[in-house]
């Protein structure tokens, strides 16, 4: 008999292509990956695992067992929606990723009522960036993500998942008190400012291969403006501080936005620049109570922000 836990590890394995690529997946030490392979070839009589480099490669008796894990993993994912679907009701433990503007702007609220809703079911929260949260759900560390992208670069969805839209969050571009173009508030900026009208000035972005971060340097280019990248920061409070200081200028969400600094103003843009917010779960786990429950719930919390 086939444990499944070692499968499991099989299927890791041979999806990050390494041993301390399977542990970080699977939140284990590579030594358990390791201990967990051995016990696996002594249960089919052959091995898995062939050394290469300084790394391990799948045999041909590996490969040709990892797909059957792939396959004997979304089963039995499958078989516990149907127990769930049957049992009619959200229990056990839901585990969600989401990027940290959502984290502290949609997902409070949204869990809350969650919880007063469906008692019995504990949820578990990790703050990711939308790539991250995603491979995270396709490999089954995760239960639901809240992803994003932007009206201008859509993020391509895995085929393997399913995915609702829950709100769009504009923007704005945050500039400090003493900004050329500070004074344009209020009905002055009733219509908005262009993107084009930053050409001079520095950017405060996020991390460089960070999705936002390429749309960052995407929209400036395409305008005409070849972006000056002076800071990276991963926070948008962060961000805030560097522009009330005079050092740029960023863009800044209103979803979970919070108290902006005295020394900055925040300018709407006329190109109606906006970000998508939308959960995304794996497509065998549709049927599951705790999903819906949780994505119906989000939706309300969204509507409300609307």
């Amino acid at each position: 008999m086939l444990n499944l836990e070692r499968l499991r590890t099989l299927d890791a394995l041979a999806r990050h292509g390494s041993v301390s690529g399977a542990a970080d997946g699977l939140h284990v030490t590579t030594s358990a990956v390791s201990q967990q392979m051995a016990k696996l070839e002594r249960e089919v009589g052959q091995p898995l695992l062939a050394r290469n480099g300084r790394g391990v490669r799948l045999t041909d008796a590996g490969r040709l067992l990892a797909d059957h894990a792939a396959r004997i993993i979304s089963q039995v994912e499958l078989a516990q929606a149907d127990v769930e679907a049957q049992r009619g009701c959200a229990v056990g433990e839901l585990r969600i990723g989401a990027f940290p503007t959502a984290m502290r702007g949609l997902l409070p609220q949204a869990l809350a009522a969650l919880r007063t809703a469906h008692p019995e079911l504990r949820v578990r929260v990790r703050e990711q960036e939308p790539e991250e949260s995603m491979a995270a759900v396709v490999r089954g560390d995760l239960d639901l993500a809240l992803a994003i992208d932007w009206h201008n670069k859509r993020m391509p969805v895995p085929a393997e998942l399913t995915r609702t839209h829950l709100l769009d969050d504009t923007v704005d571009i945050a500039v400090p008190a003493g900004h050329r173009l500070a004074d344009r508030t209020g009905s002055a900026a009733a219509s908005g400012i262009s993107l084009a009208e930053f050409g001079e000035d520095d950017w405060i972005s996020w991390n460089e291969g960070q999705f936002c971060h390429e749309w960052l340097v995407f929209t400036l280019r395409g305008t005409g403006i070849e972006p000056r990248i002076a800071h990276i920061a991963e926070e948008h409070h962060t961000q805030l501080a560097f522009v009330e200081a005079g050092l740029g200028v960023c863009v800044a969400p209103k979803l979970g936005r919070g108290p902006v600094p005295s020394g900055v103003r925040l300018l709407p843009v006329c190109d109606s620049v906006r970000r998508h917010v939308y959960a995304v779960w794996r497509a065998d786990a549709d049927r599951r109570p705790s999903i819906r429950a949780a994505v119906d719930s989000l939706r309300q919390a969204a509507a409300g922000l609307r």
